[in-house]
């Protein structure tokens, strides 16, 4: 079992990405590669049009009270929010986004899958897979994400209520900060769980709860293995995100965007983001077959798969069938 860790599992999915790169290559260009451009070359969008004296504006009234001398004097003051996208177009992106998104983690999930096995990987069949696998991942994906933000409510509402000149005793602060502490460590575990849960829902075909507690039982004994994987892609496609964030700032000061230079950093930023994504869903997909082999679910499947190969012979009556390999 100490062999099952990153390194295996990152070794395991450039194996089968390598055996069939024209298909990941087709798949990466059909769905990831929009989804990873449009990340990168969002902010460099928004900071223009921010900074752009045409953009749309809306001003709203806010009545903030403030306590003077006294205590029932209330002043009015007027903030400006700037929506540099009208929000029709930015739910349509935002719609589309998703649809790339969980399009692009079915068909790479199912073609991985299929080539662990050594089977046949058609990028027709990847397609076509979505009509079964897309209902069920969008399920599950909308189930885990509102229990995950639902939990983390208390984070942002506590610094919310508090107010900005409260003092608190170091008892009082030492408990708060040790109750953040372990509902983010719990978010986190929570997180590892259910790792699997989006493979689960498109590989096995079920959705909302199921795939949950389907993959917080296959994730037993194997949450080391998953929050190495997932903090090793969450950091590496942080950073190509901040880069994103970091030449639109640039750009957007400097009115270099339109260079050559600029337009290259793009197009390598959303290259290098786009291998991240498809090793991130190849990842998930193999460690989903690693955990089913630790629990012992993969022999019966692996036998199943490769039975026609063999034939059996009765070399004498009477005597157990000996099974010979028909695989050159």
């Amino acid at each position: 079992m100490s062999s099952l860790n990153l390194c295996s599992i990152l070794s395991e999915s450039k194996r089968i990405i390598n055996a069939h790169s024209r298909h990941f290559l087709a798949l990466s260009v059909i769905f990831l590669l929009p989804l990873s451009f449009s990340l990168i070359v969002s902010p460099t969008i928004f900071h223009l049009i921010t900074t752009s004296s045409n953009s749309p504006t809306i001003h709203i009234l806010v009545r903030l009270a403030h306590t003077q001398t006294q205590p029932q004097i209330k002043t009015q003051t007027q903030t400006t929010f700037n929506f540099p996208f009208p929000f029709p177009i930015l739910l349509l992106s935002v719609f589309l986004l998703l649809i790339f998104s969980l399009s692009a983690l079915a068909t790479i999930t199912h073609s991985v899958f299929h080539g662990f096995f050594g089977r046949p990987v058609k990028l027709l069949s990847a397609v076509t897979s979505l009509s079964s696998s897309f209902l069920p991942l969008l399920l599950t994906s909308i189930l885990s994400h509102l229990i995950l933000h639902s939990l983390s409510l208390p984070i942002p509402l506590l610094s919310l209520f508090l107010p900005p000149n409260l003092s608190l005793s170091p008892i009082t602060l030492t408990a708060s900060t040790i109750l953040l502490l372990a509902l983010i460590f719990f978010l986190f575990y929570l997180r590892i769980s259910w790792t699997l849960a989006s493979v689960i829902a498109i590989i096995e075909n079920t959705y909302g709860i199921q795939p949950l507690r389907r993959s917080a039982s296959l994730m037993n004994g194997m949450k080391y293995t998953g929050a190495s994987c997932f903090l090793f892609f969450v950091s590496l496609e942080g950073i190509m995100l901040w880069s994103g964030s970091l030449l639109a700032a640039v750009a957007s000061d400097s009115g270099s965007w339109k260079d050559w230079a600029f337009v290259a950093q793009i197009v390598l930023t959303s290259a290098v983001l786009t291998i991240l994504m498809l090793y991130n869903a190849a990842a998930n997909t193999v460690l989903y077959m690693y955990c089913k082999a630790v629990h012992g679910e993969l022999a019966s499947e692996i036998a199943e798969e490769f039975a026609w190969q063999y034939v059996s012979l009765p070399f004498d009556e009477g005597k157990v069938p000996h099974v010979v390999s028909v695989v050159s």
